[in-house]
């Protein structure tokens, strides 16, 4: 019995419709439209950091920088108020009694150099450990004052840096290491905690905060001995700066999605690091940053941090309390995303009664 043939032309045309199709020349509006999303988050990313590093650190201005005169009497008042009144507002010039009196408010942090003559010559007082950048600023306003009064200068730094961190820089390195860590793990966290109770996203960030922060400390302190013997004090500062950083991006992930990373960075790097005070201190930083860093995380931590470092003794009261204040913010933001979850899931479950009622009244009809 002869087999019974199949029509050819059909089977061609399946066998080419498993053929891939060749790639197409000319991308279509939809895919234009596909890679302009898709760049979305890299352009912001490079326009914020171009604009947030140029515009912090392309030209540092001074703005009422904190410097003493050291002496007494009519002579020392007028010469103060005169480099006052030059500075047209860079330089906030004080006097003080003695050197002791100078040296002690550089230690205390209340002024960046203090600057005294004795007849036969000139000494400059700084120190690096508090700013490197500082102390240059100061030789760059008082050497010109010594050689206008024909006298040799001296410079005194009061409290350099360590011989493992001479700049005084390892703690903003350290700064920016914790930084990164904390918010690429707040929005893993986020992603891996979303269907846990809001207890859970919180435990977990704790415990997360506290390991970065570990790890940092270990590296700097154990390494690279850059810490003078303060690791445990600065291990639960930077749990606690690690932890605000964690727990806004645990917060802030149901509303934002995607875009919680880059507006993470944009917080915590783009304005953070550049408001600091690691590069160039508070008081040398445009007008914005400056503001900034009376208030921002990275400015208390790494405040706080310096000091436990190379100014023992000075009151970390204030930073430590600007670092718990946005690790509340961290708790506040958590528990709204929460109930703007629940919100959701009852909008949904709304929805799904009422279409499902719909549907019975259809069948019953």
């Amino acid at each position: 019995m002869p087999v019974e043939q199949q029509p050819v032309q059909p089977i061609l045309r399946a066998m080419g419709a498993n053929r891939p199709r060749p790639a197409s020349r000319i991308p279509s509006a939809a895919t234009w439209k596909s890679i302009g999303a898709h760049l979305m988050i890299p352009l912001f990313l490079a326009v914020g950091m171009a604009f947030a590093y140029l515009g912090a650190f392309h030209a540092p201005s001074p703005s009422h920088v904190p410097v003493a005169i050291v002496g007494s009497g009519p002579q020392t008042s007028v010469f103060a108020q005169t480099m006052n009144d030059n500075a047209d507002g860079k330089l906030a010039v004080r006097t003080v009694a003695d050197v002791a009196q100078a040296e002690q408010l550089i230690l205390d942090q209340k002024i960046m150099a203090a600057y005294a003559v004795d007849g036969t010559h000139a000494t400059l007082y700084v120190s690096k450990a508090a700013s490197d950048a500082g102390a240059s600023v100061a030789q760059a306003v008082f050497l010109p004052v010594a050689y206008q009064q024909h006298l040799p200068v001296d410079i005194v730094d009061v409290r350099p840096g360590t011989a493992q961190d001479p700049g005084g820089q390892t703690l903003f390195f350290l700064l920016v290491a914790l930084s990164v860590g904390a918010y690429a793990s707040a929005v893993a966290i986020a992603a891996a905690t979303a269907k846990l109770a809001a207890g859970w996203r919180i435990g977990v960030g704790a415990i997360v905060s506290m390991a970065i922060s570990a790890i940092g400390v270990v590296i700097a302190g154990g390494v690279y001995h850059a810490l003078n013997g303060n690791e445990w004090n600065i291990w639960l500062l930077g749990g606690l700066y690690v932890f605000g950083i964690v727990s806004i991006g645990i917060g802030l992930h149901p509303f934002l999605g995607k875009w919680t990373t880059p507006t993470l960075t944009m917080l915590f790097v783009m304005l953070n690091f550049t408001s600091s005070g690691g590069v160039y201190p508070g008081s040398l930083a445009p007008a914005f940053f400056s503001a900034l860093n009376s208030f921002w995380n990275g400015a208390a931590w790494l405040d706080a941090a310096r000091s436990l470092t190379y100014f023992p003794g000075q009151s970390i009261g204030f930073d430590a309390l600007r670092l718990s204040l946005w690790a509340v913010a961290g708790l506040v933001i958590i528990a709204a995303g929460v109930l703007a979850e629940r919100s959701r899931r009852a909008l949904a479950d709304e929805a799904r009664d009422e279409q499902s009622v719909e549907s019975d009244l259809v069948v019953a009809g």
